[in-house]
């Protein structure tokens, strides 16, 4: 493992409509923080838990160091990024480029986050990866300065029991290359699953699966019309799977029991990624 990744610390899902999407997330039963504004440009909600988050991000427009962002969402709204824990963006910078990696020079961002007590700031260093070197989407390096202003404990508790990110994955026409970028990232050896090969990465794994793979495991899902590799399904742990079935159908979505007993909702629902409650 790498000293200054920590595992992962959130991923984004990108959209094209941020309106639409909030409206959709909230009818899953997720509590959303308010709209944040980042100095980037972009604009964002976030579905928090007790260590870890995934972000509903915007670009209005193709903006320096967004467009990346800007891009995917034309073509479809998904899952677009995973940033990394680290301790230390620049220790982490020097790092991977000492590993013959090509991490971009940390940028440092900011939003204002509207409190009880006042308005204070959530500020932020990262750093980013080629999207050559991390194939399925785009992967960064987030250190956060205000942690207590992002991890706030009204914003941690959801009508769906959700607790936490359990797993994403990545669906690939080629399993062993992809699943190779991410074990040089990591400085891991990936383990054999029966969809494909799992990545440790300190916490949240990730799962490099065929599109069959997955297809099999969540039967009569919707994942992604996606070109491939790409970032397709977002396991989310639940304290109670009755309890989020019947949130979902409450908020008009259809979800599926699959065989392992979770509950999926599927990405053309879910703008662009497949969710699985379990």
């Amino acid at each position: 493992m790498r000293k200054h990744i920590k595992g992962i610390d959130h991923v984004v899902v990108a959209a094209r409509d941020l309106d639409s999407t909030q409206d959709t997330f909230k009818r899953m039963g997720f509590t959303l923080t308010p709209r944040g504004y980042h100095t980037l440009g972009s604009q964002n909600h976030c579905v928090m838990f007790g260590h870890d988050y995934f972000e509903l991000q915007m670009v209005p427009q193709r903006l320096p160091g967004r467009e990346y962002y800007y891009d995917f969402a034309r073509i479809g709204d998904g899952l677009a990024a995973i940033a990394l824990k680290t301790d230390n963006a620049r220790g982490a910078f020097g790092e991977l480029a000492a590993a013959a990696f090509a991490p971009t020079e940390p940028v440092d961002f900011s939003r204002p986050v509207q409190l009880a007590e006042g308005t204070k700031t959530a500020s932020f260093r990262i750093t980013q990866l080629g999207l050559e070197q991390t194939p399925g989407g785009q992967i960064f390096l987030c250190q956060h300065f205000a942690r207590d202003v992002v991890w706030r404990p009204e914003y941690q508790s959801h009508a769906n029991t959700a607790t936490g990110l359990a797993a994403l994955a990545i669906i690939s026409p080629d399993v062993a290359v992809t699943a190779a970028a991410y074990e040089r990232l990591f400085d891991v050896k990936a383990k054999a699953i029966r969809e494909g090969l799992l990545i440790n990465t300190g916490d949240t794994p990730i799962a490099v699966v065929s599109e069959e793979a997955l297809a099999k495991k969540l039967p009569g899902v919707w994942i992604s019309a996606r070109h491939q590799p790409c970032m397709a399904a977002l396991f989310i742990r639940v304290r109670n799977r009755d309890m989020a079935e019947r949130t979902l159908r409450a908020g008009g979505l259809h979800p599926t029991r699959v065989p392992d007993g979770s509950i999926a909702v599927g990405a053309a629902e879910a703008h662009g990624v497949a969710i699985i409650f379990g």
